[in-house]
């Protein structure tokens, strides 16, 4: 099945890239009809070379602005008319960024209008070829589902009358959608007698990751009772980390909410748990600014660098810099760089956290604190990929056993890079206890779920406020 998985990929990206292929071949015929350059054209080899070149390179950024776009994720839960919507704000995008790169200047257009003409032809023929080959696409794409050529092995998680009643709406809709139930975890001591002879029991919901690797299991289903929710938050800390989509059945009080998504007419309504937090070009756009923000600033702020580690090395004997292993993205831990801002052993009785007067910090340590200088040397690890600019603040292994004990959904902040600012700190500031950070991870949380680029730069704007303030500490 793998193999005819990655010939469906390959033959949406091949469509694709034949239809603006043909797009451009057609629009350069249709072109010289407009400027009236059809008479007494010759067609020759160089014309042909010349022709074929652009439409290779054509076509190519055409692939690649739908892999920014994020086209080829999750092809097989693809509507067709969603599709052709989403198709045609593309090509538009497309279209308006190929007119101002290479016709814009064309020298054959004698009047404005004939430019109106000419990108709103070539935005019809790419739109209308790629609407087509993208239709037949995902139309023979389904077909596979539909015959079970291809299916996602799918767990369902409960154990009482509505699991019984989500597995018959499953077995109902679910075919176009190439869920294959293959097993149910129940949540509690009884079990609806039904789904047990219905469904085989491959193990308890507290050994879901392992069920999920043993099964290769690619989906799960949560349909618990409205008594039974606060199993929700634990099934989700388990569950963190895993390749598994994860859905949850939604109460009326959920879709009367508006927090229910409906992605197939037909198929059951669930809450879909974010899989991709950020769109793959903005994915690609935050990386980019990482590094270039990190090179930039490690450049033109040496002097600055240089100045602080001069007073660190005169505030108090000690190195000038500081490392500390915190853990980052998926749980991988990494030394953290800072300039020192305490006394040598500051930790030698174990970890602790800081306060607003700790003896620990020196004078100018305080002062670092307050305009964020102790933290500039992070740039080093952003620059390597340890961190991000805007991310939820990493922390020792030591208080992330203590935080999650009390909140295991701080995993979820493990989906991504951390950060050397964040909405958290922001929005709470630093956290003298494991209990003021459990409180500061609603922010986190809250930056996850909204993650954007916009979201970082208000986060940018507001820690530069708090530092051109003094309020660090």
């Amino acid at each position: 099945m793998l193999l005819i998985r990655r010939f469906q990929y390959f033959k949406l990206v091949a469509a694709d890239f034949g239809a603006a292929l043909l797009a451009w071949m057609c629009f350069f015929l249709l072109r010289k009809y407009l400027l009236n350059e059809l008479t007494g054209y010759h067609f020759n080899e160089g014309a042909l070379f010349d022709l074929t070149a652009s439409a290779l390179a054509i076509a190519i950024f055409w692939t690649v602005l739908y892999i920014l776009i994020g086209e080829y994720r999750d092809i097989y839960r693809k509507s067709r008319l969603s599709e052709i919507i989403r198709l045609a704000r593309v090509s538009l995008l497309g279209a308006v960024v190929i007119f101002f790169a290479l016709l814009l200047d064309d020298e054959g257009v004698v009047n404005y209008r004939l430019y109106y003409k000419t990108i709103t032809a070539y935005f019809l023929l790419h739109f209308f070829i790629s609407a087509v080959f993208r239709t037949v696409t995902v139309s023979s794409i389904q077909r596979q589902i539909r015959k079970g050529r291809i299916y996602f092995p799918t767990l369902l998680v409960g154990s009482n009358a509505l699991a019984m009643s989500t597995f018959y709406e499953l077995s109902r809709t679910s075919r176009h959608l190439g869920l294959r139930l293959v097993g149910f975890t129940p949540v509690a001591d009884t079990v609806d007698p039904d789904l047990a002879l219905a469904l085989p029991t491959p193990g308890a919901y507290h050994q879901l990751p392992e069920l999920v690797q043993a099964h290769q299991i690619e989906q799960i289903v949560i349909a618990i009772e409205p008594s039974e929710h606060r199993l929700i938050q634990d099934i989700l800390a388990l569950l963190e980390g895993t390749r598994a989509r994860v859905s949850i059945l939604p109460d009326l009080y959920q879709m009367l909410l508006g927090s229910v998504k409906v992605t197939h007419m037909f198929g059951t309504p669930l809450i879909e748990i974010k899989q991709d937090l950020l769109p793959v070009w903005q994915v690609v756009l935050k990386r980019l600014i990482d590094v270039v923000g990190s090179v930039l600033f490690l450049v033109l702020a040496c002097w600055v660098y240089a100045f602080t580690a001069l007073m660190v090395k005169l505030s108090s004997p000690g190195p000038v810099f500081y490392r500390q292993e915190r853990i980052g993205k998926n749980g991988k831990p990494f030394n953290i760089i800072k300039f020192r801002s305490m006394v040598m052993d500051a930790e030698k009785t174990g970890p602790a956290l800081s306060s607003d007067y700790d003896p620990r910090i020196t004078n100018w340590g305080r002062f670092m604190r307050r305009v964020r200088l102790d933290e500039l040397p992070q740039f080093w690890n952003v620059l390597k990929g340890d961190m991000s600019i805007v991310g939820p603040r990493p922390e020792r292994q030591f208080f992330i056993e203590q935080i999650v004990q009390i909140a295991p959904h701080y995993r979820h902040l493990h989906r991504v890079r951390p950060g050397l600012t964040s909405l958290g700190q922001v929005k709470y500031g630093y956290a003298e206890t494991v209990a003021q950070m459990v409180e500061r991870l609603k922010f986190d949380i809250l930056y996850i779920e909204n993650m954007s680029l916009a979201m970082d730069f208000r986060v940018l704007l507001y820690t530069l406020k708090i530092i051109m303030e003094g309020r660090g500490k």
